[in-house]
């Protein structure tokens, strides 16, 4: 398994949401803008490095296809993508990452405790803003998915270099941890359509499993991954002691004296040598099989939007997973 090629991975091809992704960005700003003017400047910074805008996107075309994009799925995408972006930052302390998105990190450019007041100012701006729904059930359910997130990345410190941790663990992990936003875009979008219950759930639980196949994908691109492709400091999951599935699945199915070696660095809490990993003749097929797990949660993803009526709105749903699984596959070759 090769590392992946400078300019390969492919653009999220969603033309139809063109119009109210500028909405999501012209919000943005109007939210950095909402800052005491001595702040403002570090979180237009923090801001102004445009991601994917996944989150936000989920929630515009879960709102088409369940009955018409309006206002609140714009406003819900951008919350959510600030409460993102908030943990971003603080991922970045933990991780001690110095770039994200080819540009210097928060922590890298003002220090660590500048970082976390940032992280946490942008935070909690974001719950703020949920207020302007004037529906407990929206804060309630907005508030649910950022406790989760931090659950998340409480467990995930505190399980590093831990032998004990199973599949089950990690899987549960990183459904708090990524899953749940993804899930609150779609969820939170059909409850603002006005949709039954189940149709709620169905995009719900597609949230869900997109969101934990990407983190499964992102795992997996700390392996494999080339920094001037990926523009982001790569191979912290190693230094940090991060178990993750390719991981979990190397340390399965590695010979005995493998396992033991790879087992005394884990309890000795020293950094996993990528070379030491890649010399296991097990490593790259390891990696596939993480892969094939993202892939197959992929498939189920689809199977719970057979509960939309056929729309374009639908068929963007689908084709993010389609797009997903071009990164997968990018990470094979």
């Amino acid at each position: 398994m090769s590392l992946i090629k400078p300019n390969s991975i492919p653009k999220i091809p969603f033309k139809m949401v063109k119009k109210e992704l500028k909405d999501v960005e012209a919000q943005i700003r109007d939210q950095v803008r909402a800052f005491d003017p001595s702040v403002e400047p570090y979180i237009d910074y923090i801001c102004n490095t445009s991601g994917k805008r996944i989150r936000p996107i989920l929630a515009i075309l879960a709102g088409g296809a369940t009955g018409g994009v309006h206002e609140g799925h714009i406003k819900i995408g951008v919350i959510l993508e600030l409460i993102h972006m908030s943990t971003l930052v603080h991922d970045d302390i933990i991780d001690g990452a110095d770039t994200r998105r080819k540009v210097p990190t928060a922590n890298a450019k003002w220090g660590n405790g500048m970082a976390v007041l940032l992280g946490d100012a942008l935070f909690s701006h974001s719950l703020l803003l949920a207020t302007e729904f004037n529906d407990i059930e929206i804060c309630r359910k907005v508030g649910k998915a950022s406790r989760e997130v931090c659950q998340g990345e409480v467990m995930q410190t505190q399980r590093r270099f831990d032998l004990t941790l199973t599949k089950k663990d990690y899987f549960h992990i990183i459904e708090m941890k990524t899953g749940a936003l993804f899930a609150a875009a779609s969820g939170i979008a059909a409850s603002l359509s006005g949709t039954s219950e189940a149709v709620e759930q169905n995009l719900y639980d597609y949230g869900m499993k997109l969101g934990t196949a990407y983190q499964i994908y992102d795992d997996c691109l700390d392996l494999v991954g080339t920094e001037s492709e990926v523009g982001k400091t790569l191979r912290t999951d190693l230094e940090k002691g991060k178990l993750t599935l390719p991981l979990l699945n190397l340390i399965e199915k590695a010979s005995p004296a493998q396992r033991d070696k790879l087992n005394k660095r884990i309890i000795e809490q020293q950094p996993l040598d990528f070379p030491v990993l890649i010399g296991i003749a097990e490593y790259e097929g390891a990696v596939e099989s993480a892969l094939d797990t993202a892939s197959e949660m992929l498939a189920d993803a689809r199977k719970d939007l057979e509960i939309l009526q056929p729309s374009e709105w639908r068929e963007g749903l689908n084709e993010i997973t389609l797009y997903l699984e071009g990164l997968l596959n990018e990470c094979r070759h």
